[in-house]
């Protein structure tokens, strides 16, 4: 897509510090960092939401993420990662290309965990929790 910046970063259009780079991701330091060694995997296809992302694409996309996780923890010495992705607008998604942060987390950093999003989390009674789960559970 022409007008979509992760797409012009996979393509070679516009820089980026590189880290990690497999026939179907790539991953570079953000550059709006939220902390050091914050890093973006993309699938190099673009997708804007996960479920656009075909099986076989989201196989090496992961398979990349799973890489880069350990790699950044140690380049920065962080005892943990948040892992996360905006999948929509609403959720918080910026950029129209599906993308995974992988955020160095420290003991000190004061971010919280990612229930801390939620200023007022809703209460569900056990029976709303099952129709819920029924709505979702996907049919194998």
């Amino acid at each position: 897509m022409s007008d979509c910046v992760f797409c012009s970063i996979v393509e070679g259009e516009l820089p980026s510090h590189t880290v990690h780079e497999t026939a179907d991701a790539l991953a570079f330091l953000d550059a709006n960092p939220l902390a050091r060694g914050h890093t973006l995997v993309v699938p190099k296809d673009h997708h804007e939401r996960l479920a656009d992302v075909p099986s076989e694409t989201a196989t090496g996309f992961y398979e990349a993420l799973h890489d880069v996780v350990p790699a950044v923890e140690a380049a920065v010495d962080a005892p943990a990662t948040t892992v996360a992705v905006n999948n929509g607008e609403p959720a918080g998604q910026e950029v129209p290309h599906v993308h995974a942060h992988v955020i160095p987390r420290f003991p000190d950093d004061d971010a919280g965990p990612v229930h801390a999003l939620f200023a007022r989390r809703p209460r569900f009674s056990d029976a709303e929790q099952d129709a819920i789960a029924e709505e979702i559970t996907i049919n194998i």
